[in-house]
């Protein structure tokens, strides 16, 4: 047997050199898990007030490490359609999460209705009056200034607003008065702005601004219910994704839910 080989034998039967092994494999055993660790979640802008504190309790509890992406429905179902890496879909209406399930792009077995929410028409400022909508006339009331809403053909809040308006025949006066916005926090800052001294959001929305004022509630058979179904999206981290999802479908973020104003999906 040659010095080199009796040498690296003798190496081999270190101790040193076993702890030595087992700290290396721990070591990339933990780089590995922190690299799994990484969940981006796609949610749908009104959540972010609630979602945000929930995160929040999450990563404390758990350490674990998330990514909050917020933006309309269409456009973050899109971006998972074109590959986006996202890990949890968090929709404001179920029409978009059909799609992504349709082309197999979540696992449906993990989809869930997770929050519920209702509609409101806001105005401009702290103190505007209250208005009864079936009586008053919106599009005379607006004047020269605009209806901020987020966009009524592909927004969830945008498509609930515009059936609203149209259950209470408003619609057909107001149309050319509404300003149109990407998400629905896009069109609750339009009125916080005053840029639009009225809009058509959430209650959730209208309860996380101060600057404006819920003036109506829209009636609930109005439009159809505000649901936001969550899933895991395929091909990512879909266990750590799966355990914020049933985090959120927990009591502790419930509870946070409820005081930020979302309800119950079977309410």
């Amino acid at each position: 047997m040659s010095a080199y080989l009796a040498s690296f034998l003798n190496s081999l039967a270190s101790p040193v050199f076993w702890r030595s092994l087992v700290a290396a494999g721990a070591l990339i055993s933990g780089m590995a898990g922190q690299l799994q660790a990484e969940v981006t979640v796609f949610a749908a802008a009104s959540t972010k007030t609630a979602l945000d504190e929930a995160a929040a309790s999450y990563r404390d509890s758990t350490g674990q490490k998330l990514t909050l992406s917020y933006a309309g429905s269409p456009a973050l179902a899109r971006q998972i359609q074109l590959g986006a890496p996202a890990d949890l879909f968090i929709s404001a209406n179920p029409g978009w999460m059909d799609v992504l399930q349709q082309e197999g792009l979540i696992d449906e077995t993990s989809r869930l209705d997770l929050l519920a929410n209702s509609l409101v028409l806001i105005a401009h400022g702290p103190g505007a009056l209250p208005l009864d909508l079936e009586a008053a006339d919106l599009a005379g009331r607006l004047g020269e200034s605009r209806l901020a809403m987020a966009l009524v053909d592909a927004v969830p809040a945008g498509i609930y607003g515009k059936a609203a308006l149209m259950a209470l025949g408003q619609w057909n006066e107001l149309a050319p008065k509404v300003a149109q916005t990407a998400n629905v926090r896009a069109a609750l800052a339009l009125v916080a702005s005053g840029e639009a001294s009225m809009g058509v959001v959430y209650a959730t929305d209208a309860k996380a601004e101060d600057g404006v004022t819920v003036i109506a509630a829209f009636p609930a058979d109005s439009h159809p219910p505000v649901i936001y179904p969550a899933a895991v999206v395929t091909g990512g981290n879909m266990a750590e994704a799966k355990a914020f999802l049933d985090f959120l479908n927990g009591p502790a973020a419930r509870s946070i839910f409820l005081h930020r104003g979302f309800g119950e999906p079977q309410e």
